[in-house]
Protein backbone atom coordinates (compact mmCIF):
# COMPACT_ATOMS: atom_id res chain seq x y z
CA UNK A 1 0.00 0.00 0.00
CA UNK A 2 1.23 3.48 -0.81
CA UNK A 3 2.84 5.25 2.11
CA UNK A 4 2.25 8.89 2.99
CA UNK A 5 4.89 11.45 3.95
CA UNK A 6 4.24 12.28 7.60
CA UNK A 7 5.45 15.86 7.14
CA UNK A 8 2.41 16.59 4.98
CA UNK A 9 -0.10 14.28 6.64
CA UNK A 10 -2.07 16.88 8.61
CA UNK A 11 -1.36 19.62 6.10
CA UNK A 12 -3.21 17.64 3.42
CA UNK A 13 -5.71 15.88 5.67
CA UNK A 14 -9.05 15.68 3.92
CA UNK A 15 -7.59 16.28 0.45
CA UNK A 16 -5.34 13.23 0.18
CA UNK A 17 -6.47 10.10 -1.62
CA UNK A 18 -8.89 8.34 0.68
CA UNK A 19 -9.05 11.37 2.97
CA UNK A 20 -12.84 11.57 2.94
CA UNK A 21 -13.14 7.94 4.01
CA UNK A 22 -10.55 8.48 6.73
CA UNK A 23 -12.46 11.47 8.14
CA UNK A 24 -15.68 9.47 8.06
CA UNK A 25 -14.13 6.67 10.13
CA UNK A 26 -12.15 9.02 12.40
CA UNK A 27 -14.41 12.08 12.67
CA UNK A 28 -12.43 13.69 15.50
CA UNK A 29 -9.81 14.66 12.89
CA UNK A 30 -12.12 17.20 11.22
CA UNK A 31 -10.67 19.94 13.43
CA UNK A 32 -7.22 19.23 11.95
CA UNK A 33 -8.15 19.78 8.30
CA UNK A 34 -7.04 22.78 6.22
CA UNK A 35 -10.65 24.00 6.25
CA UNK A 36 -10.72 24.00 10.05
CA UNK A 37 -7.43 25.87 10.22
CA UNK A 38 -8.75 28.46 7.81
CA UNK A 39 -11.87 28.94 9.96
CA UNK A 40 -9.85 29.99 13.02
CA UNK A 41 -7.14 31.93 11.20
CA UNK A 42 -6.47 35.23 12.94
CA UNK A 43 -8.51 34.29 16.02
CA UNK A 44 -7.31 33.24 19.45
CA UNK A 45 -8.59 30.72 21.99
CA UNK A 46 -8.05 32.18 25.46
CA UNK A 47 -7.07 29.22 27.60
CA UNK A 48 -5.94 28.66 31.18
CA UNK A 49 -3.85 25.88 32.69
CA UNK A 50 -4.86 24.15 35.94
CA UNK A 51 -1.98 22.04 37.21
CA UNK A 52 1.51 23.26 36.34
CA UNK A 53 3.72 20.25 37.05
CA UNK A 54 5.85 18.55 34.41
CA UNK A 55 2.95 17.65 32.12
CA UNK A 56 1.36 21.07 32.52
CA UNK A 57 4.64 22.72 31.59
CA UNK A 58 4.87 20.43 28.56
CA UNK A 59 1.48 21.77 27.45
CA UNK A 60 2.77 25.33 27.85
CA UNK A 61 5.59 24.56 25.40
CA UNK A 62 3.06 23.19 22.91
CA UNK A 63 0.74 26.18 23.36
CA UNK A 64 3.58 28.46 22.30
CA UNK A 65 3.58 26.76 18.90
CA UNK A 66 -0.20 26.98 18.34
CA UNK A 67 -1.03 30.16 16.41
CA UNK A 68 -4.68 30.26 17.48
CA UNK A 69 -3.96 29.85 21.23
CA UNK A 70 -3.34 32.40 23.95
CA UNK A 71 -2.44 31.31 27.49
CA UNK A 72 -4.02 33.86 29.83
CA UNK A 73 -3.81 32.17 33.24
CA UNK A 74 -2.03 29.44 35.21
CA UNK A 75 -3.24 27.86 38.44
CA UNK A 76 -1.58 25.56 40.98
CA UNK A 77 -1.78 25.15 44.75
CA UNK A 78 1.90 24.13 44.87
CA UNK A 79 3.96 27.37 44.61
CA UNK A 80 7.12 25.70 43.31
CA UNK A 81 5.38 24.40 40.20
CA UNK A 82 3.38 27.59 39.72
CA UNK A 83 6.54 29.72 39.73
CA UNK A 84 8.30 27.39 37.27
CA UNK A 85 5.34 27.46 34.88
CA UNK A 86 4.95 31.22 35.15
CA UNK A 87 8.61 31.64 34.21
CA UNK A 88 7.81 29.85 30.94
CA UNK A 89 4.94 32.24 30.21
CA UNK A 90 5.33 35.43 32.28
CA UNK A 91 2.37 37.14 30.62
CA UNK A 92 -0.18 34.77 32.17
CA UNK A 93 -1.98 35.62 35.41
CA UNK A 94 -1.45 33.22 38.31
CA UNK A 95 -3.94 31.67 40.74
CA UNK A 96 -3.71 29.24 43.64
CA UNK A 97 -7.44 28.40 43.68
CA UNK A 98 -8.95 27.05 40.47
CA UNK A 99 -12.44 28.22 41.50
CA UNK A 100 -11.23 31.83 41.29
CA UNK A 101 -9.77 31.12 37.85
CA UNK A 102 -13.09 29.65 36.63
CA UNK A 103 -14.84 32.91 37.62
CA UNK A 104 -12.82 34.87 35.05
CA UNK A 105 -14.90 35.85 32.03
CA UNK A 106 -11.98 36.20 29.62
CA UNK A 107 -11.18 32.46 29.71
CA UNK A 108 -12.72 30.30 26.97
CA UNK A 109 -11.27 26.96 27.97
CA UNK A 110 -9.18 25.26 30.64
CA UNK A 111 -6.46 22.63 30.41
CA UNK A 112 -6.43 20.27 33.40
CA UNK A 113 -3.09 18.61 34.19
CA UNK A 114 -3.60 17.71 37.84
CA UNK A 115 -3.37 14.30 39.57
CA UNK A 116 -5.96 11.76 38.45
CA UNK A 117 -7.91 11.91 41.71
CA UNK A 118 -8.98 15.49 40.95
CA UNK A 119 -9.80 15.12 37.24
CA UNK A 120 -13.52 14.50 37.64
CA UNK A 121 -14.13 17.23 40.22
CA UNK A 122 -12.30 19.96 38.27
CA UNK A 123 -13.84 18.86 34.96
CA UNK A 124 -17.37 18.99 36.38
CA UNK A 125 -16.74 22.40 37.95
CA UNK A 126 -15.26 23.73 34.70
CA UNK A 127 -18.18 22.55 32.57
CA UNK A 128 -20.60 24.06 35.09
CA UNK A 129 -18.70 27.36 34.81
CA UNK A 130 -19.29 27.34 31.05
CA UNK A 131 -15.72 26.57 30.05
CA UNK A 132 -14.52 24.26 27.33
CA UNK A 133 -12.29 21.59 28.89
CA UNK A 134 -9.15 19.70 27.94
CA UNK A 135 -8.18 17.15 30.58
CA UNK A 136 -5.25 14.81 30.87
CA UNK A 137 -5.97 11.10 30.80
CA UNK A 138 -7.43 9.17 32.41
CA UNK A 139 -11.00 10.40 32.79
CA UNK A 140 -11.45 9.71 36.52
CA UNK A 141 -10.39 7.58 39.47
CA UNK A 142 -13.65 5.62 39.77
CA UNK A 143 -16.34 4.31 37.45
CA UNK A 144 -18.99 6.40 39.23
CA UNK A 145 -16.95 9.54 38.54
CA UNK A 146 -16.53 8.53 34.88
CA UNK A 147 -20.29 8.17 34.49
CA UNK A 148 -20.94 11.52 36.22
CA UNK A 149 -18.56 13.31 33.86
CA UNK A 150 -19.97 11.58 30.80
CA UNK A 151 -23.53 12.51 31.76
CA UNK A 152 -22.56 16.12 32.46
CA UNK A 153 -20.77 16.41 29.13
CA UNK A 154 -23.72 14.86 27.27
CA UNK A 155 -26.02 17.51 28.75
CA UNK A 156 -23.60 20.37 28.05
CA UNK A 157 -22.93 22.45 24.96
CA UNK A 158 -19.24 22.76 25.91
CA UNK A 159 -16.41 20.85 24.21
CA UNK A 160 -14.52 18.28 26.27
CA UNK A 161 -11.27 16.65 25.23
CA UNK A 162 -9.10 14.04 26.93
CA UNK A 163 -5.47 13.74 25.94
CA UNK A 164 -5.78 10.47 24.04
CA UNK A 165 -2.94 11.58 21.81
CA UNK A 166 -2.64 8.37 19.80
CA UNK A 167 -5.93 9.36 18.14
CA UNK A 168 -4.01 12.34 16.68
CA UNK A 169 -0.69 10.57 15.99
CA UNK A 170 -0.27 10.27 12.22
CA UNK A 171 1.42 6.87 12.26
CA UNK A 172 -1.40 5.44 14.40
CA UNK A 173 -4.06 7.05 12.22
CA UNK A 174 -2.59 5.70 9.00
CA UNK A 175 -1.74 2.34 10.58
CA UNK A 176 -5.28 1.77 11.85
CA UNK A 177 -6.67 2.81 8.47
CA UNK A 178 -4.44 0.25 6.74
CA UNK A 179 -5.53 -2.45 9.19
CA UNK A 180 -9.19 -1.69 8.55
CA UNK A 181 -8.49 -1.78 4.80
CA UNK A 182 -7.29 -5.39 5.16
CA UNK A 183 -3.51 -5.02 5.16
CA UNK A 184 -2.96 -7.89 7.62
CA UNK A 185 -6.14 -9.81 6.96
CA UNK A 186 -8.52 -10.65 9.77
CA UNK A 187 -7.31 -9.29 13.11
CA UNK A 188 -6.91 -12.25 15.46
CA UNK A 189 -5.40 -10.66 18.55
CA UNK A 190 -3.70 -7.65 20.12
CA UNK A 191 -0.55 -7.54 22.22
CA UNK A 192 0.58 -4.47 24.16
CA UNK A 193 3.22 -3.87 26.78
CA UNK A 194 4.97 -0.95 28.45
CA UNK A 195 8.19 -1.53 30.41
CA UNK A 196 10.26 1.00 32.31
CA UNK A 197 13.01 0.82 34.91
CA UNK A 198 12.39 3.61 37.40
CA UNK A 199 10.68 3.95 40.77
CA UNK A 200 8.21 6.65 39.60
CA UNK A 201 9.33 8.84 42.51
CA UNK A 202 10.10 12.54 42.49
CA UNK A 203 12.18 14.41 45.07
CA UNK A 204 10.19 15.57 48.11
CA UNK A 205 11.48 18.68 49.95
CA UNK A 206 9.57 17.81 53.16
CA UNK A 207 7.69 14.69 54.37
CA UNK A 208 4.23 16.30 54.41
CA UNK A 209 4.46 16.74 50.63
CA UNK A 210 5.07 13.05 49.89
CA UNK A 211 1.55 12.22 48.74
CA UNK A 212 1.12 15.53 46.96
CA UNK A 213 4.26 15.14 44.86
CA UNK A 214 4.33 11.35 44.51
CA UNK A 215 0.59 11.04 44.01
CA UNK A 216 1.00 8.30 41.39
CA UNK A 217 2.01 5.85 44.12
CA UNK A 218 -1.09 6.19 46.32
CA UNK A 219 -4.59 4.94 45.63
CA UNK A 220 -6.37 8.02 46.92
CA UNK A 221 -4.95 9.88 43.91
CA UNK A 222 -3.92 7.22 41.40
CA UNK A 223 -4.92 3.95 39.75
CA UNK A 224 -1.31 3.10 38.95
CA UNK A 225 0.07 1.59 35.78
CA UNK A 226 -3.34 1.03 34.25
CA UNK A 227 -4.56 4.62 34.12
CA UNK A 228 -1.09 6.12 33.67
CA UNK A 229 0.04 3.86 30.82
CA UNK A 230 -2.43 1.19 29.73
CA UNK A 231 -5.23 3.65 29.01
CA UNK A 232 -3.55 4.75 25.76
CA UNK A 233 -2.89 1.22 24.58
CA UNK A 234 -6.31 -0.21 25.42
CA UNK A 235 -7.93 2.68 23.53
CA UNK A 236 -5.96 1.75 20.41
CA UNK A 237 -7.06 -1.89 20.67
CA UNK A 238 -10.73 -0.89 20.89
CA UNK A 239 -10.19 1.54 18.00
CA UNK A 240 -9.00 -1.37 15.86
CA UNK A 241 -11.59 -3.85 17.12
CA UNK A 242 -14.48 -1.41 16.85
CA UNK A 243 -15.93 -2.73 20.09
CA UNK A 244 -15.31 -3.35 23.78
CA UNK A 245 -14.05 -6.45 25.59
CA UNK A 246 -16.71 -8.23 27.63
CA UNK A 247 -14.46 -9.42 30.46
CA UNK A 248 -11.00 -9.12 31.99
CA UNK A 249 -8.76 -11.20 34.23
CA UNK A 250 -5.34 -10.36 35.57
CA UNK A 251 -2.70 -10.39 38.27
CA UNK A 252 -1.03 -7.39 39.85
CA UNK A 253 1.73 -7.25 42.45
CA UNK A 254 4.33 -5.04 44.06
CA UNK A 255 7.36 -7.06 43.02
CA UNK A 256 10.37 -4.77 43.31
CA UNK A 257 9.62 -1.27 44.56
CA UNK A 258 8.67 -2.17 48.13
CA UNK A 259 8.88 1.41 49.36
CA UNK A 260 5.46 2.03 50.84
CA UNK A 261 3.65 2.55 47.55
CA UNK A 262 0.09 1.27 47.23
CA UNK A 263 -0.17 0.70 43.46
CA UNK A 264 1.19 -2.31 41.62
CA UNK A 265 4.60 -2.13 39.96
CA UNK A 266 3.88 -5.25 37.86
CA UNK A 267 0.64 -6.07 36.04
CA UNK A 268 -0.41 -8.75 33.58
CA UNK A 269 -3.95 -8.89 32.15
CA UNK A 270 -6.06 -10.50 29.47
CA UNK A 271 -9.10 -8.74 28.01
CA UNK A 272 -11.52 -10.91 26.04
CA UNK A 273 -13.92 -9.78 23.31
CA UNK A 274 -17.22 -11.53 22.64
CA UNK A 275 -15.77 -13.17 19.50
CA UNK A 276 -12.88 -14.69 21.45
CA UNK A 277 -10.17 -12.25 20.37
CA UNK A 278 -7.99 -11.04 23.21
CA UNK A 279 -5.78 -8.19 24.31
CA UNK A 280 -2.78 -9.32 26.30
CA UNK A 281 -1.37 -6.47 28.37
CA UNK A 282 1.74 -6.38 30.53
CA UNK A 283 3.60 -3.60 32.31
CA UNK A 284 6.31 -3.38 34.94
CA UNK A 285 8.69 -0.66 36.01
CA UNK A 286 11.77 -2.61 37.08
CA UNK A 287 13.06 -3.62 33.61
CA UNK A 288 13.02 -1.59 30.39
CA UNK A 289 14.45 -4.11 27.90
CA UNK A 290 11.21 -4.57 25.96
CA UNK A 291 10.21 -0.90 25.99
CA UNK A 292 6.75 -0.15 24.65
CA UNK A 293 4.82 -1.84 21.86
CA UNK A 294 1.28 -1.74 20.50
CA UNK A 295 0.99 -4.74 18.18
CA UNK A 296 -2.05 -5.68 16.13
CA UNK A 297 -1.88 -9.31 15.01
CA UNK A 298 -3.59 -10.54 11.85
CA UNK A 299 -3.68 -13.77 9.89
CA UNK A 300 -1.58 -12.16 7.14
CA UNK A 301 0.71 -9.92 9.14
CA UNK A 302 1.45 -7.73 12.16
CA UNK A 303 1.34 -3.96 12.60
CA UNK A 304 3.57 -2.40 15.23
CA UNK A 305 1.88 0.96 15.63
CA UNK A 306 4.44 2.19 18.15
CA UNK A 307 7.24 2.05 15.60
CA UNK A 308 5.16 2.81 12.53
CA UNK A 309 5.99 -0.43 10.72
CA UNK A 310 4.22 -3.57 9.57
CA UNK A 311 5.36 -7.12 8.82
CA UNK A 312 3.75 -9.56 6.40
CA UNK A 313 3.58 -13.29 6.98
CA UNK A 314 4.10 -14.03 3.30
CA UNK A 315 7.47 -12.27 3.31
CA UNK A 316 8.84 -15.41 4.97
CA UNK A 317 7.64 -17.89 2.36
CA UNK A 318 10.48 -19.47 0.36
CA UNK A 319 10.46 -22.03 -2.42
CA UNK A 320 9.61 -25.32 -0.80
CA UNK A 321 12.48 -27.52 -1.96
CA UNK A 322 15.17 -24.89 -1.32
CA UNK A 323 14.00 -24.39 2.24
CA UNK A 324 13.44 -28.08 2.74
CA UNK A 325 16.94 -29.06 1.67
CA UNK A 326 18.36 -26.42 3.99
CA UNK A 327 16.39 -27.84 6.91
CA UNK A 328 17.52 -31.39 6.12
CA UNK A 329 21.14 -30.30 5.83
CA UNK A 330 21.08 -28.68 9.25
CA UNK A 331 19.30 -31.76 10.66
CA UNK A 332 16.34 -29.77 12.02
CA UNK A 333 13.94 -32.44 10.71
CA UNK A 334 14.22 -36.14 11.49
CA UNK A 335 11.66 -36.99 8.81
CA UNK A 336 11.22 -35.41 5.40
CA UNK A 337 7.75 -34.06 4.49
CA UNK A 338 6.87 -34.86 0.90
CA UNK A 339 3.59 -33.05 0.23
CA UNK A 340 2.97 -29.45 -0.80
CA UNK A 341 4.62 -27.10 -3.32
CA UNK A 342 6.04 -24.82 -0.64
CA UNK A 343 7.08 -25.00 2.98
CA UNK A 344 5.39 -22.56 5.34
CA UNK A 345 7.25 -22.06 8.61
CA UNK A 346 5.03 -22.04 11.70
CA UNK A 347 7.69 -20.57 13.98
CA UNK A 348 9.07 -17.07 14.06
CA UNK A 349 11.89 -16.20 11.70
CA UNK A 350 13.28 -12.95 10.32
CA UNK A 351 10.53 -10.57 9.21
CA UNK A 352 10.95 -7.63 6.87
CA UNK A 353 9.75 -4.29 8.31
CA UNK A 354 7.71 -2.07 6.00
CA UNK A 355 7.12 1.60 6.91
CA UNK A 356 3.58 2.83 7.39
CA UNK A 357 4.62 6.32 6.30
CA UNK A 358 7.47 7.90 4.39
CA UNK A 359 10.04 10.09 6.11
CA UNK A 360 11.23 10.20 9.70
CA UNK A 361 8.79 8.69 12.20
CA UNK A 362 9.10 9.66 15.86
CA UNK A 363 9.18 6.53 18.04
CA UNK A 364 8.30 6.73 21.73
CA UNK A 365 10.60 4.50 23.79
CA UNK A 366 8.11 4.70 26.65
CA UNK A 367 10.72 5.79 29.18
CA UNK A 368 9.62 9.40 29.72
CA UNK A 369 7.14 10.16 32.49
CA UNK A 370 6.10 13.35 30.72
CA UNK A 371 5.81 12.99 26.95
CA UNK A 372 7.34 12.07 23.63
CA UNK A 373 8.01 14.39 20.72
CA UNK A 374 5.56 14.26 17.80
CA UNK A 375 3.21 11.84 19.59
CA UNK A 376 0.02 13.72 18.75
CA UNK A 377 -0.17 15.73 22.00
CA UNK A 378 0.36 19.00 20.16
CA UNK A 379 -2.26 18.13 17.54
CA UNK A 380 -4.99 17.25 20.03
CA UNK A 381 -4.24 20.40 22.05
CA UNK A 382 -4.50 22.47 18.85
CA UNK A 383 -7.81 20.75 18.08
CA UNK A 384 -9.08 21.74 21.53
CA UNK A 385 -8.12 25.36 20.92
CA UNK A 386 -10.04 25.21 17.66
CA UNK A 387 -13.11 23.99 19.54
CA UNK A 388 -12.73 26.84 22.04
CA UNK A 389 -13.18 29.23 19.11
CA UNK A 390 -15.83 27.39 17.08
CA UNK A 391 -17.71 25.74 19.96
CA UNK A 392 -17.77 22.42 18.09
CA UNK A 393 -17.38 19.20 20.04
CA UNK A 394 -14.88 16.60 18.88
CA UNK A 395 -16.70 13.41 17.94
CA UNK A 396 -15.79 10.24 19.86
CA UNK A 397 -12.91 11.63 21.96
CA UNK A 398 -14.84 11.66 25.25
CA UNK A 399 -16.39 8.30 24.46
CA UNK A 400 -13.02 6.70 23.69
CA UNK A 401 -11.59 8.13 26.91
CA UNK A 402 -14.55 6.78 28.86
CA UNK A 403 -14.16 3.31 27.35
CA UNK A 404 -10.41 3.04 27.94
CA UNK A 405 -10.62 4.43 31.47
CA UNK A 406 -13.39 1.99 32.35
CA UNK A 407 -11.30 -0.91 31.08
CA UNK A 408 -8.33 0.22 33.15
CA UNK A 409 -10.41 0.50 36.32
CA UNK A 410 -12.04 -2.88 35.70
CA UNK A 411 -8.57 -4.34 35.15
CA UNK A 412 -7.52 -3.07 38.57
CA UNK A 413 -10.66 -4.58 40.07
CA UNK A 414 -9.90 -7.95 38.47
CA UNK A 415 -6.36 -7.88 39.88
CA UNK A 416 -7.46 -6.74 43.34
CA UNK A 417 -10.17 -9.40 43.58
CA UNK A 418 -8.26 -12.16 41.73
CA UNK A 419 -11.25 -13.01 39.54
CA UNK A 420 -12.71 -12.54 36.06
CA UNK A 421 -14.67 -9.28 35.91
CA UNK A 422 -17.48 -8.81 33.39
CA UNK A 423 -18.28 -5.30 32.15
CA UNK A 424 -21.07 -3.98 34.42
CA UNK A 425 -24.36 -3.04 32.80
CA UNK A 426 -24.71 0.17 34.82
CA UNK A 427 -21.56 1.67 33.27
CA UNK A 428 -22.34 0.93 29.64
CA UNK A 429 -22.97 3.93 27.38
CA UNK A 430 -24.69 4.03 23.94
CA UNK A 431 -21.34 4.41 22.14
CA UNK A 432 -20.17 0.98 23.24
CA UNK A 433 -20.42 -2.14 21.14
CA UNK A 434 -19.68 -5.57 22.60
Amino acid sequence: MKTIDRRNFFKDLGYMTGGAALLASMPWLKSCTPAAREEVAGRKARVALIGSGSRGQYHIHNLKTIEHAELVAICDDYPVNLEAAHALFPGARTYSDYHELLDQKDIDGVIIATPLGSHARITLDSLAAGKHVFCEKSMALTLDECKSVYDAYSASDRALYYCMQRMYDDKYIKGVQMIKDGLIGEVTGMRCHWFRNADWRRPVPSPELERKINWRLYREHSAGLMTELATHQLEVCNWVAGKMPVEVAGLGDIVYWKDGREVYDSVSLTYRYSDGRKITYESLISNKFNGMEDQILGKDGTVDLTRGVYYLEEDNLVPGMKRLFGEIDTKIFAAVPTAGPSWRPELKSAYTPHPIMEGHVAVNSGESMVSSDADGSDKILAAFCTSCITGEKAENVVEEAYCSTALCLLGNQAMDERRVVTFPEEYKIPYMKF
